[in-house]
């Protein structure tokens, strides 16, 4: 096995990691309401342990844990400015953004998952599959969440 390219695998998940941690601090930045900050920090604590274990078996793959993001990462955050100042710091804005990036994140693991699991062992295909049911979890707390806001 390739081990340059399971180590790019597995940074780019700790880039989409490192997006969630950048993206729920802005969006605890966003909102004033104390039960949403509580939420992003208990959604940001699922990529803090996801990166503990990504950058170990980085590590122990000989190869260097990125410390970035992903520059679509970085757009998302500037556009959740954006649609705040714009649109209003309510819930159903902030909680909005939260679920693209959700779907972001998701959407990558799959991809590693699906398409690059040709570069994973099964301990990592293991690994990976049970962060990404951290991460679903979450994306259905985020959802249900908004849903949970009434039509105005």
């Amino acid at each position: 096995m390739d081990n340059q390219k399971t180590i790019d695998v597995l940074n780019t998940l700790i880039q989409i990691n490192n997006d969630r941690l950048e993206g729920y601090q802005t969006a605890s930045n966003e909102t004033d309401e104390n039960d949403l900050k509580n939420f992003f920090n208990e959604l940001a604590k699922t990529s803090q342990h996801c990166n503990k274990e990504l950058w170990a078996e980085v590590i122990e793959l000989g190869g260097t844990p990125t410390e970035s993001t992903k520059l679509t990462g970085k757009f998302f955050r500037v556009w959740m400015d954006v649609k705040t100042t714009f649109m209003g710091k309510d819930r159903k804005t902030i909680l909005d953004s939260c679920e693209y990036g959700e779907d972001v994140a998701k959407a990558t693991y799959e991809n590693a998952l699906d398409k690059d699991s040709e570069y994973l062992n099964p301990t990592q295909i293991a690994m990976l599959s049970a962060q990404h049911k951290l991460l679903k979890a979450d994306h259905d707390k985020v959802k249900s969440l908004l849903d949970s806001i009434p039509v105005a």
